[in-house]
C-alpha cells in the first residue's frame, strides 16, 4: 500500500516561491533565508511526494509535470486561505455562498443583468452567482427542483406552495400582431376564432422539466411553432411565420418600425401577473437584499420591471399555495 505524502505548508510556500521566481537564490531573498535551506526544503518536499519536482541546472530552473501541477494546486490553496477568513465572516453574517437567480425570459435585460451582478460582486464579493433563465413554468421548475434561490418573474401573484414567498412585480399586458404582409392585416376588426386558427401561433416552449409545461395561446385544431426565445418569436412574426400575442412593452419597437401591425382580436389575452419569488427557508442576505431592490423599485432592478404594469394595490405578498395564474410565456 502506497504512503500518502505529508506535504508540509512551509515547504510548499518554499516550492511556489522558486517555482515562481525560476531562482532558488531569488527565492532565498524573498523568504530571508539561505539558499542551501531553499534546497533542503524543495529536497525534503519531492522525497515526501515521492516525484521530482524541478529540473536544476547551473543557470535554470524548470519544473517538471508534476512540478506543474503542484505549482497550480499550491497556488489554489495559498489564495484560498488568504480568502478563508473573509469567506467565514460573510457566512457568519448569513450572506450565502451561492445563490441562483432564475430570471423569465419575458423580463431578462442583459445590460440590466450585467449592471445587476456587477452590484452584487461588488457588495457580496465571496457569493458565487449563477443566472438561469426559465419560460412560463420553467421558472418556478427551477425554484421547486433545481436549487433556484430567487426568480425574477415567477408566474402569478400568489406562491406555488408554502415553501415559497412572493412580492408581485406587476403584470404584463399582450397586444395580438402579425406582419404587414400577412392576410390577417387587411382583414376587418375584430377578428375571431375562425379568422385566426388557419395561422400557426408562435410561442416560447415552456422550460419546464418536472412540472406540468403550459401553453401561452393556441386555439384548438390550430398549428404551433415553438421557438427558444422571446427575440426569435418576434422575428418569426415579422417574417409572416406565424400570428399571436407580443408583451406590449418588448412589440412596441417592432410596431413603431413598421415591422408589425397591432390588430383587434374578439377574444384579446388577459394580462399577466408576475413575481418576485424566494424559498422561505435557507434564504440569506443576498435574497434580503434583491427583495429589497425590487420592493424599492431600485434603479437596478427598475429596467426589469420596465415591461410591466404595476401591480394593483390589492395584490397579495404572498398566497396559500394557489395554482400561479397563467403568465410568463411569450
Amino acid at each position: 500500500m502506497s504512503r500518502s505524502p505529508n506535504l508540509d505548508p512551509e515547504a510548499l510556500r518554499t516550492f511556489v516561491a522558486v517555482a515562481q521566481l525560476r531562482s532558488f537564490s531569488a527565492a532565498a531573498d524573498l523568504l530571508h533565508k539561505t539558499t542551501s535551506a531553499i534546497s533542503y526544503r524543495i529536497k525534503s518536499l519531492e522525497d515526501s511526494a515521492g516525484v521530482p519536482l524541478l529540473q536544476r541546472t547551473t543557470r535554470t530552473v524548470t519544473l517538471t509535470p508534476a512540478g506543474e501541477v503542484l505549482l497550480t494546486r499550491a497556488s489554489q490553496i495559498f489564495d484560498w486561505m488568504q480568502t478563508l477568513p473573509r469567506e467565514l465572516e460573510q457566512a457568519n453574517a448569513g450572506v450565502e455562498s451561492e445563490l441562483v437567480i432564475v430570471v423569465n425570459n419575458l423580463l431578462h435585460d442583459s445590460a440590466a443583468m450585467s449592471e445587476l451582478l456587477a452590484h452584487l460582486h461588488e457588495r457580496f464579493p465571496y457569493t458565487t452567482i449563477k443566472v438561469r433563465f426559465g419560460v412560463y413554468m420553467g421558472v418556478w421548475d427551477e425554484l421547486v427542483h433545481n436549487g433556484g434561490r430567487i426568480g425574477i418573474g415567477a408566474p402569478g401573484f400568489h406562491t406555488i406552495n408554502d415553501d415559497f414567498a412572493t412580492l408581485p412585480l406587476g403584470e404584463i399586458r399582450w397586444v395580438f400582431v402579425v406582419a404587414p404582409s400577412h392576410p390577417l392585416a387587411r382583414q376587418r376588426e375584430p377578428l375571431g376564432n375562425d379568422a385566426l386558427r388557419p395561422y400557426p401561433a408562435v410561442n416560447v416552449e415552456d422550460t419546464s422539466q418536472r412540472m406540468k409545461k403550459r401553453t401561452a395561446w393556441r386555439l384548438p385544431g390550430q398549428q404551433e411553432l415553438l421557438v427558444p426565445d422571446l427575440a426569435t418569436k418576434i422575428a418569426c412574426h415579422e417574417r409572416g411565420l406565424g400570428v399571436g400575442f407580443l408583451p406590449a412593452a418588448r412589440a412596441r419597437a417592432a410596431l413603431r418600425a413598421g415591422t408589425l401591425v397591432e390588430r383587434t382580436v374578439s377574444y384579446p389575452r388577459s394580462s399577466s401577473p408576475l413575481s418576485l419569488a424566494w424559498p422561505t427557508q435557507g434564504a440569506g442576505a443576498v435574497t434580503a437584499y434583491i427583495h429589497e431592490l425590487f420592493a424599492t423599485r431600485d434603479r437596478l432592478a427598475l429596467p426589469f420591471l420596465s415591461p410591466l404594469v404595476p401591480p394593483p394595490e390589492s395584490a397579495p405578498p404572498s398566497g396559500e399555495g394557489e395554482e400561479p395564474e397563467a403568465a410568463g410565456v411569450a
